[in-house]
């Protein structure tokens, strides 16, 4: 049955979903990507479509902007319509050095300045990581195609206009390599639901350098990123059967 916000059936969703932000770009994988897709929701503007890729059924849906917005849809999913493995598939904005635009990064771990893991893990002392086998398959995809995917920590923000002028300095003095605003939820929440996530994002901009990808560019890097993410969905989905 339907929930609040997902009009959609048990067996609607594949076991195996990708969530981008941009109800948008939701819509662009399933068209693009995926062999005869069709919606199955689309309460409030958040579009998702369930198709396939090399004959594997494989969902798209939104999680909107934000820890707030991106949970609501992840924990329905993960209760209402047996879905077992979230990858978010978003854009960073760079704090390291090391990274340049259109890298590609698997978040290995997640820091937050959202009470929303705390209140979800029952207390202040938690990690929010990747289910590994997940983390693990994106490797062995990565290296099967000659691709290079960063891990390390991603920092996820309630904040996108920070007022804290020492944040970056101190973020590359802790090693973190980029920020987003989804990763913590999608962390605490497969670790209360008891299921599998993983977060991969492109880099879209350089919060150090100031550079930023083009909407030309933009397009084309997700464009791999959407392709990554699809094999790894599709060695997911044999792994979890």
């Amino acid at each position: 049955m339907s929930t609040p916000h997902i009009d959609a059936v048990l067996g609607d969703f594949a076991p195996v979903v990708l969530m981008p932000g941009d109800p948008r770009r939701a819509a662009y994988i399933a068209e693009e990507h995926l062999a005869e897709s069709r919606q199955v929701t689309d309460v409030r503007n958040a579009i998702g479509f369930t198709g396939s890729y090399e004959g594997i059924p494989i969902s798209v849906m939104p999680s909107g902007m934000g820890m707030p917005s991106a949970a609501i849809y992840i924990t329905e999913l993960y209760r209402s319509f047996e879905v077992e493995t979230i990858i978010r598939i978003g854009t960073a904005g760079a704090f390291s050095p090391e990274l340049d635009l259109r890298d590609m990064v698997a978040a290995s771990n997640c820091i937050t300045n959202s009470r929303m893991p705390e209140y979800l893990l029952g207390g202040p002392d938690y990690d929010l990581l990747p289910t590994p086998s997940l983390l693990a398959t994106a490797a062995d995809v990565a290296n099967e195609h000659g691709v290079e995917l960063h891990q390390g920590t991603v920092f996820s923000t309630d904040i996108f206009y920070e007022p804290d002028d020492t944040l970056n300095d101190r973020m590359i003095g802790d090693g973190v390599l980029c920020v987003e605003m989804e990763t913590a939820a999608l962390y605490a929440l497969a670790e209360t639901e008891r299921k599998r996530a993983l977060s991969l994002v492109t880099i879209s901009d350089h919060l150090i350098t100031g550079s930023r990808m083009t909407p030309e560019e933009r397009q084309s890097t997700l464009d791999q990123m959407i392709s990554f993410s699809l094999k790894v969905a599709i060695k997911e989905a044999a792994i979890i059967g």
